[in-house]
């Protein structure tokens, strides 16, 4: 099989496995904070918190904030790989040089 091929058929299965839970599963996709606050006052419905938040930004700017952390994860990710590889490429040229 061809490389584009491969390639394809790995982009089918991505593009399904992102779009098939979400017609699948039909509910409501809320946030770990909210549902953690609901459950809380569910068991201790007099629990007061420890500190308050200093800023809490809007909710767009919240997502915003969130993809960019995953976006500089997933580089920082992507740059060890590729370091790793690298290094481990350049080992192996050098080895089989000599």
């Amino acid at each position: 099989m061809k490389l584009a091929g491969k390639n394809m058929w790995i982009l089918v299965i991505v593009v399904l496995l992102a779009v098939v839970p979400l017609v699948i599963v039909q509910g409501d996709f809320g946030g770990a904070d909210g549902a953690a606050e609901e459950m809380i006052q569910t068991i201790q419905p007099d629990y007061e918190p420890w500190f308050q938040p200093l800023m809490e930004p809007p909710a767009e700017t919240e997502s915003m904030l969130f993809a960019l952390q995953a976006a500089l994860g997933a580089g920082f990710i992507g740059f060890t790989i590729g370091l790793f590889r690298g290094r481990h490429s350049k080992k192996n040229n050098t080895d089989a040089s000599n």
